[in-house]
């Protein structure tokens, strides 16, 4: 084994090894000791993330260019980082403390997303990396809705076999990407089931069947599988996110309802109606630049 896999071992089990110490913690521990110890940690981490860093201000430089000086850009790379890391925090000590998420969490125009779902075809639900996402969706969970999460596998079976434990025992069903058909079929099952199907449009998407749209006036990669899902079942796209507010609480926005422009060619309708949503979680991000995933390569193309 290289020296480079070593590291790359090294590195997932340390990271393995102080999730389960976390969580160990908090199921013995108070909220405030816990935010404590962990935001003392985040201070020391930021210091030493410095691939990250220099992926956020590559992601950031191309963003924004000349529309934010590096001063701005230094402030929300650091919020960024800040926002991730709490969130983290939040997340593990809510899943362990449900009446959290409840007390914590706000919805605002509910009703827009209960109109979708009395069409009786589900909701194909679109979303980003954007403010504290598996909250959000847990939240939804546990006011009653039937929610599933399409996502990939994390590379640590172990720590991803826990996280799955987590979302099923709170009420959120992941379907993962791969198997492709597997993904397909039990994502329109649900659908047809009227329920909810997640999905996160943000990121660079490698595969065959990537549209190329707009984002931040950059070409990137993207999925087009939110499309595809509510033109096979005829089901209600609804743009959903979630940002921080005081303290420890968030708020959920609904957007209304989007509706699928039709084209004689199906593949412009895809390629437009992506970048009209892609348009939408732009919009998201430059109003609340600091709650969106910098660290992660949209612009594959662009970044080494």
């Amino acid at each position: 084994m290289s020296f480079r896999n070593q590291l790359k071992n090294f590195r997932r089990g340390l990271a393995r090894h102080s999730m389960f110490a976390t969580i160990a913690l908090i199921k013995r521990a108070p909220y405030c000791v816990v935010k404590g110890i962990m935001l003392s940690f985040l201070s020391v981490a930021f210091l030493f993330t410095i691939k990250l860093k220099r992926v956020a201000k590559e992601s950031l430089d191309i963003a924004f260019g000349q529309e934010k000086t590096s001063q701005e850009k230094k402030k929300i790379l650091k919020d960024c980082f800040y926002h991730f890391g709490r969130g983290m925090i939040e997340m593990m000590y809510f899943m362990n403390h449900p009446h959290l998420i409840k007390e914590n969490i706000i919805i605002e125009n509910r009703e827009r997303l209960d109109e979708a779902l009395r069409q009786g075809r589900g909701v194909v639900a679109v979303t980003g990396h954007f403010g504290n996402f598996p909250l959000m969706m847990l939240k939804l969970a546990l006011e009653g809705y039937k929610v599933h999460v399409i996502m990939r596998r994390t590379r640590d079976s172990e720590i991803d076999e826990v996280l799955y434990d987590y979302r099923s025992r709170l009420g959120v069903g992941t379907i993962y990407t791969h198997p492709r058909k597997e993904c397909v079929l039990e994502s329109l099952k649900a659908l047809r089931n009227n329920e909810i199907v997640f999905i996160l449009l943000d990121q660079h998407f490698g595969s065959d069947g990537a549209v190329m749209v707009d984002f931040f006036g950059q070409k990137a990669a993207t999925a087009p599988g939110a499309v595809v899902f509510a033109e096979r079942a005829k089901c209600p796209i609804v743009p959903i996110f979630i940002r921080r507010e005081k303290g420890d609480q968030s708020r959920i926005m609904i957007e209304p309802i989007f509706e699928l422009q039709n084209y004689e060619d199906h593949q412009a309708m895809v390629q437009k109606n992506v970048e009209r949503l892609t348009a939408i979680i732009e919009k998201y991000i430059r109003q609340y630049p600091q709650e969106w995933g910098w660290m992660h390569k949209r612009w594959k193309d662009k970044q080494s």
